[in-house]
C-alpha cells in the first residue's frame, strides 16, 4: 500500500534525509520516498500504519501537512524546519565522509 502526505517547508535533499530518517522507524513501513519538488512524502507499508502519529512528527520537526499551520505556528514550524534541513545536510556529509 501507498500513502501520500503534501507538506510544507520541504526544500533540498537535507530535509528529504531528515523526513526519511524520522519517518522510516515507524512500524510496517517498507519505504519512505521524498519528492522535494512536489513536497509529497510517499510511504510504501505493508499493513495499517499510524498515519496520525507519522503526521505530528512530521509537523515536529518542521513539516506539517500543507494547510495544517498558520499564523505564529507557521512561523515556528518553519524556524524548525531549517534546524532539521541543516542537521540532515550534515548528517548526508558524514554518511559519504564514511564511505
Amino acid at each position: 500500500m501507498k500513502t501520500e502526505i503534501i507538506v510544507d517547508n520541504l526544500k533540498c535533499g537535507g530535509c528529504a534525509n531528515t523526513i526519511k530518517k524520522n519517518v522510516s522507524g515507524f512500524d510496517n513501513i517498507e519505504t519512505v520516498d521524498v519528492n522535494t519538488d512536489e513536497s509529497k512524502i510517499t510511504i510504501t507499508h505493508s499493513e495499517a500504519i499510524d498515519l496520525d502519529s507519522i503526521k505530528s512528527k512530521l509537523d515536529d520537526i518542521g513539516y506539517p501537512e500543507t494547510g495544517t499551520t498558520h499564523g505564529l505556528d507557521k512561523l515556528a514550524t518553519n524556524m524548525k524546519s531549517y534546524v532539521s534541513c541543516a542537521i540532515g545536510k550534515l548528517n548526508t556529509e558524514t554518511d559519504k565522509s564514511h564511505n
